[in-house]
């Protein structure tokens, strides 16, 4: 199973999802590996910290820029899900990863101008699906307001009804600090004390991986 995390916007929280589903999956016994495909390689830096840190379980992480949809495809006969962090713009690397991903969360901040870049992911998603008709796309509210009385959150979810090729997730991811400390330190916040953020990852791969049958229908494609 591929799963791309991409986004049309920079700074929505794309690093710190593909990270921490990474290590949810594993902790979850998944063989799982990350591809960074952003040149900033934030992904790659998390997972280099790890390593020093000599934190279980291991994370792999392989960097790729460009055409990468062969790579993915490698990778996929490898491993039972491949995590990609792409880019923060329309990029080669988000196009052609589209193309074979099985998955696709974009991140969006509950904001007017993130919102704005909404009409150009769901375009392109229309795009991938040429290729690609079995794709699956949604959209994930990051780094919300923490404060309930806030409505951005709400006025999102009615703007993300209008597009036809995105669904929304259930899954909202807060901005909260212990998820910047996280990447600092080479964790997921599945292996912290924070309560809430670690409720909220842990519901976003229960939300998008009903793992024992996902992965054994992954095992039958790959033993085809």
């Amino acid at each position: 199973m591929i799963v791309l995390v991409a986004a049309e916007k920079g700074g929505v929280g794309k690093s710190t999802i593909a990270s921490n589903l990474a290590v949810y999956l594993a902790r979850q016994g998944v063989d799982v590996v990350l591809l960074d495909t952003d040149a900033q390689a934030t992904c790659a830096r998390f997972v280099e910290r790890r390593d020093e840190a000599k934190i279980e379980p291991p994370l792999p992480c392989v960097q790729r820029t460009g055409e990468v949809s062969a790579t993915l495809r490698d990778l996929a006969r490898r491993y039972q899900v491949v995590v990609v962090d792409a880019g923060g713009r329309d990029s080669r690397e988000m196009r052609s990863a589209m193309a074979v991903a099985n998955l696709l969360l974009t991140p969006i901040r509950a904001s007017q101008a993130d919102l704005e870049t909404l009409p150009k992911v769901n375009e392109l998603i229309g795009l991938a699906r040429g290729l690609n008709p079995e794709l699956r796309a949604s959209a994930i509210l990051s780094m919300a307001p923490s404060n309930p009385v806030i409505r951005e959150v709400e006025e999102a979810r009615e703007l993300l009804a209008q597009f036809d090729q995105l669904e929304l997730a259930d899954t909202v991811i807060r901005d909260r600090k212990v998820y910047r400390d996280a990447l600092l330190a080479g964790r997921g916040v599945v292996e912290l004390e924070n309560s809430q953020a670690r409720a909220e990852i842990q519901l976003l791969g229960q939300e998008f991986f009903e793992l024992e049958q996902e992965l054994s229908n992954n095992s039958k494609e790959l033993s085809k």
